[in-house]
């Protein structure tokens, strides 16, 4: 995408991607636009031959609302897996980052860091706990935070055993 720079980091590799409906800055992670709403329709072939309009649903009372099937059964069952990843990589990130006790806009840049993840498939197969972290000490190296690898590594992390106990463990 021409003719943008990035606000934090003065890039101009911009990456728009319309079926997320956002522009992320490559270089830095820091989202410039979000929730951004097309105008045309696209139509995509099935394997049977079928047809089916490509887009999100955008709901008239209210942003960021996802559709659901019935009220309370289930909270989670109307949302995609990637707004379900999304949310639960918000809440880790947010959880770590405070007991490091970085500032809100490293917080931001590390979910930026972690949507862009989610978007090139790099959380496939990995703990999330691990992919956060990871996401929190780019950050802490990108704006040259005092914490070290070994900060992250102490953080106690919970772990679900084959016998479905929770532990705690660090």
């Amino acid at each position: 995408m021409t003719g943008r720079v990035c606000r934090g980091c003065g890039g101009t590799d911009i990456e728009l991607d319309a079926a997320r409906g956002d522009a992320v800055c490559t270089g830095c992670g820091s989202v410039l636009e979000d929730n951004i709403i097309v105008s045309e329709v696209q139509f995509v072939e099935s394997s049977g031959g079928g047809s089916a309009a490509v887009g999100q649903f955008v709901s008239l009372d209210g942003a960021g609302k996802t559709p659901t099937l019935g009220g309370g059964f289930h909270v989670n069952l109307g949302k995609e897996s990637r707004a379900q990843t999304l949310q639960n990589g918000r809440r880790h990130i947010h959880h770590l980052g405070n007991q490091l006790q970085l500032n809100q806009h490293c917080l931001d840049t590390a979910f930026n860091f972690f949507k862009m993840a989610v978007s090139k498939h790099l959380t496939r197969g990995r703990r999330m706990a691990h992919v956060t972290a990871a996401c929190l000490y780019l950050v802490c190296r990108t704006e040259g935070t005092p914490h070290m690898l070994l900060d992250l590594s102490d953080l106690p992390v919970c772990v679900l055993c084959p016998d479905r106990n929770l532990w705690c463990v660090g």
